[in-house]
């Protein structure tokens, strides 16, 4: 018989400014622990030496998950330019230099050249995984680690900064699996001169804005209190780039037993992928065809929740 896991039936999402020196699940774990929470998860994961948004889902909310994974972030960061790295960031060893450095305006055009569809290599020290393991693994343990490129949609690339002859400061909007560190990288050996990451803030991540975030110290003080769990957002945050349909009073009972409901729709196609809500909570994800839903996902939530 599974154990019943212990914990508060609650969902929605928790927006964490993360600190540097925390990992992703570290930050997931102490989230769970403050709201007392059955189940949590998050949408992205962040390497321990970043900071900014990391939204943490509770409950039902995990359900969102994958959408906002899908969504369009955005990144801070600076580039050490003259160093290569095997981790391609701070934390590793520098195994090649240069003491070629550009320009300001040759920093700018090779940048275009990193903005649309473009084909990247994760870094070596990542969580790819290689034949089942993590490529990260295989690179501490002296494997050669050879990853394919993969497709990554990067809607803006551009330099904000320049503090010195060494160092830029990028801002980048990208989609879904996109490595920072293979940017700075990549732009390195575009230049003939390497780089690598030295640090890295996630400024936003689909709606949820690093500025909205609570800090770790003030998860600890609200732990355990009401006053945390006023800073929950609704699990329908976690859907806003899905469009909105709204189910009959019979469609969301029907659709609430993972069967076809009849749901009202505007602006909405046949096949489309699309939420619908009832009395305004959602009650699940799916596939819009001849004026029902479809569910692919149903949501369990009581009206209080939100």
């Amino acid at each position: 018989m599974a154990r019943k896991r212990k914990g508060r039936d609650i969902s929605g999402w928790l927006v964490v400014d993360k600190p540097a020196g925390m990992t992703s699940t570290a930050v997931v774990n102490k989230v769970r622990w403050a709201l007392q929470a059955k189940k949590a998860g998050h949408a992205g994961t962040l390497d321990p030496e970043a900071t900014g948004v990391l939204a943490v889902a509770l409950g039902e909310a995990t359900k969102t998950v994958p959408y906002i994974t899908d969504a369009l972030k955005a990144y801070e960061f600076g580039v050490r330019l003259g160093q290569a790295t095997n981790t391609d960031d701070a934390e590793g060893e520098v195994i090649a230099t240069s003491d070629q450095r550009p320009t300001d305006d040759e920093i700018k055009e090779a940048l275009s050249a990193f903005v649309g569809e473009i084909m990247q290599v994760p870094p070596k020290y990542s969580a790819v995984k290689i034949d089942g393991q993590r490529a990260y693994k295989l690179a501490r343990a002296g494997e050669v680690v050879e990853i394919a490129a993969r497709p990554l949609w990067v809607e803006e690339l551009v330099m904000t900064d320049r503090p010195d002859a060494d160092h830029v400061t990028l801002e980048m909007t990208c989609g879904k699996g996109g490595y920072v560190r293979a940017i700075a990288r990549d732009l390195g050996q575009a230049l003939g001169c390497y780089g690598h990451v030295v640090w890295l803030r996630r400024v936003w991540s689909g709606p949820f804005d690093a500025e909205e975030g609570l800090s770790i110290d003030q998860i600890d003080s609200l732990a355990q209190t009401p006053e945390l769990d006023a800073h929950l957002r609704p699990l329908e945050d976690g859907l806003v780039d899905l469009p909105r349909v709204v189910a009959t009073d019979e469609g969301a009972a029907r659709l609430r037993n993972g069967n076809p409901g009849m749901v009202i729709a505007k602006d909405v196609e046949y096949g489309d992928e699309c939420w619908a809500a009832h009395k305004g909570r959602a009650v699940a994800v799916g596939r819009f065809k001849a004026g029902e839903l479809h569910p692919a996902r149903v949501f369990v939530t009581s009206p209080a929740e939100g």
